[in-house]
């Protein structure tokens, strides 16, 4: 089977930084923080973190009501993302909607801001009569790929993996090999989640959440220190355009980066904890599929949530296969950890910082952790060259994914 080069022509993001990728990128050089008070945490019984990365801005009147009133939060934001996504790629309305242009995206679940409201309405009479059509189109799991093929019209095929904190990386994945075996020309891809307290309260549940920031909420999310105490719950979207190279050349798009390998590989060995093991093994699988070595990645973006175990294991795998060579940094403790939407934002901060040879630092990293200082943390910004950058992200369930991730 004939393998395509898959290049990204167009990125689209909202996120706790703002809306749009200039905002993403000029908060994170100027190390700004997405991470606030969230009051409506305290209203919780037995919910004891109380801060939150909110999306504070965004245009929902961009889209029409027709499309918008089946759209929950997360929709709304995928759908913001990619309209500027397709802006900036050039696309035209007859291309998008010409069957070679495909659309995966997902979410951690359905909205949980349009259950909320559905139980509110049916529990307390065990009635439906309050309970308006469209809310079921904002809690079906695939909601954002349904709004969103809906509003651009797109009769392609439909992806809408959901795989928790691996959504984003993994939808990107699976978009690129559909355009890398032939099956679309073009693929819409990304991952989304809106905030809610039940997602805060899930983490906090299993003892994973962060439970600091009471005088200062821009410090609690702390990847890889020797301070920190869990995740940060957050929100946003990120919609990447990719699309086969040597078409984007045809058409004089503007390449901004490729995707050169990914992998997805599942972690049985604990529902929770991730294992290095595992993680290197996912690692080296996206190396061998973009073909390159090990000494070849100049960046590493880390999943990093801030989490006891989950940070050591992933910087115990980073340093197993790539030494200490290799800088390493990730962006929630600017972000917080935006769940379904991350692995897809990061990816676009990582372009971002490919395309001006500066590397983002791990906000809040002050005092790197013993069992995550074997890697080269970046504590600073760094003006360097990167060619190739590997993206890391894992979820609930083992789920494991890793993008290779070239500079145009």
């Amino acid at each position: 089977m004939h393998i395509q080069r898959v290049a990204i022509t167009g990125m689209g993001s909202v996120s706790p930084l703002g809306s749009g990728v200039e905002e993403l990128w000029t908060g994170l050089v100027s190390g700004r923080s997405g991470i606030s008070r969230m009051d409506e945490l305290e209203l919780v019984k037995g919910l004891r973190p109380r801060v939150a990365g909110r999306v504070t801005e965004v245009n929902a009147k961009a889209i029409p009501r027709k499309f918008r009133r089946t759209m929950s939060n997360f929709s709304i934001f995928a759908a913001i993302a990619a309209l500027e996504a397709v802006a900036q790629a050039g696309l035209d309305e007859q291309t998008i909607s010409g069957g070679r242009t495909g659309l995966s995206v997902g979410s951690t679940t359905g909205s949980s801001q349009a259950l909320e409201q559905f139980f509110k309405l049916y529990l307390p009479e065990n009635s439906l009569e309050a309970i308006r059509s469209t809310e079921f189109f904002k809690i079906m799991n695939h909601s954002a790929a349904a709004n969103l093929s809906q509003f651009f019209g797109i009769t392609g095929r439909v992806i809408a993996a959901s795989a928790a904190c691996s959504t984003g990386c993994q939808n990107i994945g699976l978009a690129a090999e559909a355009i890398a075996t032939g099956k679309q020309d073009i693929m819409l891809c990304g991952g989304t989640d809106e905030l809610h307290p039940l997602t805060v309260g899930t983490f906090d549940i299993i003892e994973a959440a962060s439970n600091s920031g009471a005088e200062d909420p821009t410090k609690a999310s702390r990847p890889f220190d020797a301070a920190r105490d869990g995740i940060v719950c957050a929100e946003g979207a990120g919609m990447l355009v990719l699309e086969n190279y040597e078409q984007a050349e045809a058409r004089g798009a503007k390449i901004l980066g490729e995707i050169a390998g990914f992998s997805s590989l599942c972690d049985s060995s604990n529902m929770a904890s991730p294992s290095s093991e595992a993680i290197s093994r996912c690692m080296k699988a996206a190396l061998n599929d973009a073909g390159i070595s090990a000494s070849e990645i100049d960046y590493v973006n880390a999943h990093a949530t801030g989490t006891l175990q989950g940070d050591a294991s992933e910087a115990q795998a980073v340093a197993g296969l790539l030494g200490s060579s290799a800088p390493v940094s990730s962006l929630k403790g600017h972000l917080g950890h935006t769940m379904a939407a991350s692995g897809a934002i990061e990816t676009i901060a990582t372009i971002c910082m490919m395309q001006e040879n500066t590397i983002i630092p791990t906000a809040n990293l002050t005092v790197p952790a013993q069992e995550c200082s074997a890697i080269n943390n970046v504590l600073h910004l760094q003006e360097r060259p990167i060619t190739y950058a590997l993206k890391n992200n894992f979820a609930l369930g083992g789920i494991n994914t890793a993008l290779v991730l070239r500079r145009a």
